[in-house]
C-alpha cells in the first residue's frame, strides 16, 4: 500500500471502485488457504462484472503455489511471492496478463531475502493508536509441522537503528501502542552478532516518551532469558505480557513435532517468569492431533494447561501441509477426534480465564480506549495490558465519567482508569472513571497521522 500510494495510486476499500485489485494472501494452514482462495475467486467475480481491469495476487499462496494459481485462475494477471513486494508497483502498472505482466515470472525454487526497513513506504492498517512492527523475518527453527522456512525464507533481522527510527517515527504520528512481531522475536539480533539483541531493543524502546505500551508477540521457550525477563520487569513502558506458542505438553509430540521439552520444564519456565514478573499476563497456543498424538498424549496436554492457568489460550487442530516432513508420519489423527480435542482444551480454558476475569471484579485498572464497539450496543472497548490486539479479550465500558455528549468522548488512543464490574468467559465491562491523558495532547498527535485504513483480508487499490 505504501509502495503504491507514493506512486499516486489512490487505495479504496470498496471492490467495485478499484481499477485494480490486489489479493494480499496467508498459506500457513488450510483454514487460511480456502479463505485466500475464496476471496481471489470473488475478486476475479468483481474483475468479470465491474469496473477492474486488473487482478494480481500476492503473499504466502503466491509464493507456494505461483504456478498452480496461473494455470487455475485464468482472471489473475500477475502473482506476487514474499520476496516480490517491491514489485507490486510494476504488477500494477504493467501491461494485462502475458510475458511482461508485472512480477509473475520470479522463481518460485529461490529462497526469499526480502526485509523492509524504516524508508520502505507503509500505510497503518490499524487504528492510529496502534501499530505492528516487524522486526525479523524467516524462521531457522526445524519444526515439522511448520512451512514458515519455505514461505519466509531464513531468519533475518532487520538493523537495529532501523527499528528505532521506525517506532519513533510512528510515536511522532500519533501510534501509542507497538507491538514488535516476527517468526520468533525473541532470537532478534542473533543473526547479526548482537547479543540479548531484544532485550537492548526493547529497553531502547521504552525511552520513546510518546509511546504508552510496547509489546512483542511470539517466544521460542528456550530464548527467555533472565536478561529478557529482567528488561520487561525495569522499564514502565514495556507491557507484562508474553505469549510463548508451546504447541504441546507431551513429551513425545513434542519430540516428532522437533521442538524438544515437556510439560515439567514447562511449568519450571512459567514460575520463573512469574516471579520475576508478578503481574505477567500469559498467552500460549497448542495443536492438537498431530500424528501420533495418542489418547494419553492428549491427557498430558489437558493436565499441563489445568496447572499452568494460562491467562490467554489458541487451540488449533493439526494442518497436514504436504511440503512439511510431519506429512510423513504415520499416526494420523482424524478430523472429529481433533476437533473434540479442541473443543475439550479451550473449555478447561474457559474456566481458567472466567474465573481470573472473576478475581478483577471490585478493581481498577488501566486501560487504553480504543472507540466504539463492534460488536455490541455498550459504548466504547478498551484494553487492559494483558489483552494483546485482536487476539485476547477486550474491557467493554459502559460509561466514561465526565462525558455528556459525543463530543466530550477522548479520542481512540486514551488512557484510562477502568473500574471492572462484570466478567464474563473472556471479557470484562466496567466504566472509565478517570481520563489520565490530557485529550488535547493525543488529539494533537492524531492530527499528523499517517493515512490509515481499516484492516481487510485484501486490499483493493484504484
Amino acid at each position: 500500500m505504501g509502495i503504491l500510494a507514493r506512486a499516486g495510486h489512490e487505495i479504496t476499500p470498496r471492490a467495485d471502485d478499484a481499477d485494480v485489485l490486489v489479493v494480499n494472501t496467508c498459506s500457513f494452514i488450510e483454514p487460511a488457504r480456502k479463505e485466500s482462495v475464496e476471496t481471489i475467486l470473488e475478486m476475479a467475480e468483481y474483475k468479470k462484472s465491474g469496473r477492474a481491469q486488473k487482478l494480481i495476487v500476492a503473499g504466502c499462496l503466491a509464493e507456494r503455489y505461483r504456478e498452480e494459481i496461473r494455470e487455475q485462475i485464468p482472471e489473475v494477471d500477475a502473482v506476487i511471492g514474499t520476496d516480490e513486494v517491491e514489485k507490486i508497483l510494476a504488477a500494477c502498472e504493467g501491461p494485462l496478463r502475458g510475458p511482461d505482466a508485472g512480477a509473475e515470472n520470479g522463481s518460485a525454487n529461490a529462497a526469499p531475502t526480502f526485509l523492509y526497513h524504516d524508508l520502505t513506504p507503509r500505510m497503518l492498517a490499524t487504528p492510529r493508536h496502534a501499530a505492528y512492527i516487524k522486526i525479523n523475518e524467516g524462521c531457522d527453527h526445524p519444526c515439522s509441522f511448520c512451512i514458515i522456512p519455505q514461505l519466509r525464507g531464513r531468519f533475518r533481522s532487520r538493523r537495529f537503528e532501523s527499528v528505532v527510527r521506525e517506532a519513533r517515527n510512528l510515536a511522532a504520528a500519533g501510534v501509542r501502542e507497538i507491538s514488535l512481531i516476527g517468526q520468533d522475536t525473541t532470537f532478534y539480533g542473533e543473526d547479526l552478532g548482537l547479543r540479548d539483541g531484544l532485550p537492548l531493543l526493547l529497553a531502547e524502546l521504552a525511552k520513546i516518551e510518546e509511546l504508552r505500551w510496547i509489546r512483542f508477540l511470539y517466544c521460542y521457550p528456550n530464548r527467555i532469558t533472565a536478561k529478557l525477563l529482567e528488561t520487561i520487569a525495569a522499564h514502565e513502558r514495556l507491557v507484562k505480557y508474553l505469549d510463548i506458542p508451546l504447541q504441546h505438553a507431551s513429551r513425545s509430540v513434542l519430540a516428532r513435532m522437533k521442538r524438544g521439552s515437556h510439560g515439567e520444564a514447562f511449568l519450571k519456565m512459567l514460575g520463573r517468569i512469574r516471579r520475576a514478573i508478578p503481574e505477567v499476563s500469559l498467552r500460549t497456543s497448542f495443536i492438537v492431533g498431530f500424528p501420533g498424538e495418542t489418547e494419553s498424549d492428549f491427557r498430558v496436554l489437558c493436565d499441563f494447561v489445568r496447572e499452568a492457568k494460562f491467562d490467554w489460550m489458541g487451540v488449533f487442530a493439526y494442518s497436514d501441509e504436504e511440503t512439511a516432513e510431519s506429512f510423513g508420519c504415520e499416526g494420523k489423527v482424524d478430523a472429529e477426534t481433533m476437533e473434540q480435542r479442541r473443543y475439550e482444551l479451550m473449555a478447561i480454558q474457559q474456566k481458567i480465564s472466567r474465573q481470573k476475569l472473576r478475581a478483577k471484579i471490585g478493581k481498577s485498572f488501566t486501560a487504553m480506549l480504543e472507540g466504539p464497539s463492534a460488536d455490541t450496543e455498550l459504548v466504547w472497548q478498551a484494553r487492559l495490558e494483558g489483552m494483546a490486539p485482536e487476539i485476547d479479550g477486550k474491557v467493554y465500558v459502559t460509561e466514561i465519567c465526565g462525558v455528556n455528549e459525543a463530543s466530550d468522548l477522548p479520542p481512540a488512543g486514551a488512557m484510562a482508569r477502568v473500574e471492572i464490574s462484570e466478567a464474563r468467559d473472556y471479557d470484562l465491562i466496567g466504566r472509565a472513571a478517570e481520563i489520565l491523558d490530557a485529550p488535547r495532547t493525543i488529539a494533537r498527535a492524531h492530527a499528523g497521522a499517517a493515512p490509515h485504513f481499516a484492516a481487510r483480508p485484501f486490499t483493493i487499490l484504484a
